[in-house]
């Protein structure tokens, strides 16, 4: 009998990504496009879904080239969550003043819908409560209302569908308007079974969207993972390359995907401290442009400033809770590349390896360790250097997007050491970070003891460690170094029902691959950074109450 497989498909921030997966989860072939980024005004990132669904048919055509069409049992997608707008021939409707149709996604990192969010937050309405008390900008509801005040005539006024864009995805491949509970969930203040509540839509402003039982927005819900209609219709087939009627299973939000494709795995014989316990013991930090932090219970915690709990979001029947960090590896680069001796570092990599963006980050870890002479003393050249990240607001504890970064402790000299140890002193900020949120997790009830790492900073292993050194908990890794893709090819194999459960295709396709313990030598150490850390946050309240008296 001929090996079957599955296809995931994932739509980050800037790029395409499609695997090919076998039933025990393992990596095959991969292949990956870039896709547009346009930066219309300050604050507003804008993309096109139809070059986002052009670049996917070109990866999984990649991918697949090897095997015949029939082999492959399911195809499952994962998008950032960005909102996607159609008129009602399901043609593009534009979201920038300047009026280009095929400019018709606002990106979850746009953030020009803040005074709208904040008059959402303003309404104190119960459903704030499922999203840590704050409507954040990158939530849909604010960006629905910003387009109806702001593009009435051009976009507003034509728009028939509103879809995040995991459910684009799946609409563009199945022709079901079916939404993910997932991205209905997290991002629309969807609750079930209750579903909709139309008086917040009301007290919002946006009491049009009750029009047809919420026809623009979603009237029909299914769990993620669940096989859409048909499966691909012939027209998305034909573009993807493959077989009419090839299940497709309800899409998650990239993130999300991520999660599904680490958290389920089997810890036994890896020493771990959530060996024999729930998953809910288990904390998933999905790690790029910006990071995740997801943690699932079997009852509702509500937590300020972390969004959720959300139901079946993730894994069915169970609560989601999900911190965050708005930017991370986004941060980094910044921090790195902003630096003046940016370019003496470019050429000292590159006199070691040809140079690549990758290796910059390899070198620097390198460098730190030469510098520091062993491994603990590492973390410790960053004891005089602070950084406070959230350049681009704190998404999780504060649900601040007012915030900005700051840095305590520059020297004048600017040389190759200085940015080392200020881009050490920003991966332990982005670690303490993650502390802040396990706290206030954890306050909340929720009972953590192991973290899993996935996405792109997860393979610097430098950013790892520090996440385990300065939070005390061990990291698992997983086996395959892309779990999103993964993630999203469980999506497949459930949708194919080749496992009569999410949770069972879980179990089979996640495995561990490495763990990474904390360095307990360092605890008191990241302790007395940590109150380093908080303190640097409540001065930068004061300053903004200075100001705003002046």
């Amino acid at each position: 009998m001929a090996e079957v497989f599955y296809v995931g498909v994932d739509v980050g921030t800037a790029s395409v990504r499609a695997a090919l997966v076998t039933r025990e989860g393992l990596l095959k072939t991969t292949a990956e496009e870039p896709i547009t980024i346009w930066k219309p005004q300050p604050e507003h990132y804008v993309q096109s879904s139809t070059e986002i669904w052009q670049k996917c048919c070109s990866v999984v055509k990649v991918v697949t080239s090897g095997v015949q069409s029939d082999q492959i049992r399911g195809v499952g997608f994962d998008a950032t969550c960005s909102l996607v707008v159609l008129d009602e021939s399901f043609q593009p409707v534009p979201v920038t003043q300047e009026g280009d149709p095929q400019k018709n996604v606002v990106m979850w990192m746009d953030h020009r819908a803040a005074e709208q969010a904040d008059r959402i937050t303003n309404t104190g309405h119960r459903v704030l409560s499922r999203v840590g008390g704050v409507m954040s900008q990158e939530m849909q509801p604010p960006k629905l209302l910003w387009l109806k005040e702001n593009l009435k005539d051009s976009c507003w006024d034509k728009a028939a569908h509103f879809f995040d864009l995991p459910d684009f995805l799946s609409w563009k491949a199945t022709g079901s308007t079916t939404r993910s509970l997932c991205t209905l969930v997290c991002k629309w203040t969807y609750c079930p079974p209750g579903g909709w509540d139309p008086s917040f839509w009301i007290s919002v402003g946006l009491e049009d969207l009750l029009e047809n039982n919420f026809s623009k927005i979603g009237s029909a819900t299914c769990s993620p993972g669940s096989p859409l209609a048909g499966g691909l219709t012939p027209q998305a087939a034909a573009d993807l390359g493959l077989n009419p009627g090839t299940a497709v299973g309800a899409s998650l939000i990239d993130a999300h995907a991520g999660g599904l494709g680490v958290i389920g795995a089997d810890v036994q014989g890896f020493d771990l401290p959530c060996e024999g316990w729930p998953i809910t013991s288990r904390m998933v930090i999905v790690c790029g442009t910006s990071t995740c932090h997801m943690a699932i219970s079997e009852q509702p915690r509500f937590v300020p400033g972390v969004w959720g709990p959300y139901l079946s979001a993730m894994v069915p029947d169970l609560w989601l809770n999900e911190g965050g960090q708005s930017a991370t590896g986004r941060l980094i680069d910044h921090i790195v590349k902003g630096h003046a001796a940016y370019a003496q570092l470019q050429e000292q990599a590159n006199q070691r390896v040809p140079f690549t963006g990758a290796n910059i980050y390899s070198y620097l870890n390198s460098h730190l360790a030469q510098m520091a002479g062993s491994p603990p003393a590492v973390d410790l050249l960053g004891s005089s250097l602070h950084v406070w990240p959230d350049f681009h607001g704190n998404r999780s504890p504060l649900a601040d997007p007012t915030l900005k970064g700051m840095v305590i402790g520059l020297p004048l000299s600017q040389t190759v050491d200085d940015l080392a140890r200020l881009y050490l002193a920003t991966l332990q900020a982005l670690a303490l970070g993650t502390r802040h949120i396990l706290d206030s997790v954890k306050e909340a009830g929720c009972d953590i003891r192991t973290l899993f790492l996935c996405g792109g900073l997860s393979k610097n292993l430098l950013f790892v460690q520090i996440q385990a050194n300065a939070t005390a908990l061990p990291v698992v890794l997983p086996d395959q170094s892309e779990a999103v893709l993964v993630g999203a090819a469980i999506l497949g194999a459930c949708a194919s029902q080749d496992y009569e459960a999410i949770e069972v295709a879980m179990e089979k396709m996640a495995k561990v691959g490495r763990v990474v313990q904390p360095d307990q030598e360092l605890k008191s150490f990241y302790d007395r950074k940590y109150k380093v850390f908080l303190q640097l946050f409540s001065h930068q309240r004061e300053y903004q109450a200075l100001m705003k008296h002046q």
